[in-house]
């Protein structure tokens, strides 16, 4: 399994710092994930949904941390290159 594309989506909040959406070997999409400042660094959150108690659950997940792992370094790479694109003020 490779990330064959993702595209980044910058928005000002708090503690999410982007939305992005990759593609899976060329032929499957995830959209929704979320690029997420957490207490030490940013992580990667997988596209949930808002369950009837309140609580969330994911829609979308890894079912190993080796794929985890790969969906997160290819998004936040991403995430990376988009935040040298955007011009300072």
């Amino acid at each position: 399994m490779e990330v064959t594309d993702v595209k980044i989506f910058p928005v000002s909040d708090s503690r999410v710092k982007a939305y992005a959406s990759i593609v899976i070997d060329d032929c499957f999409i995830v959209k929704d994930l979320k690029v997420i400042h957490g207490e030490s660094k940013l992580f990667v959150a997988m596209p949930s949904k808002k369950m009837k108690d309140g609580s969330y659950r994911d829609t979308v997940h890894p079912l190993n941390n080796t794929t985890r792992q790969k969906i997160e370094v290819s998004v936040l790479n991403a995430y990376e290159k988009e935040l040298n694109k955007q011009p300072t003020l």
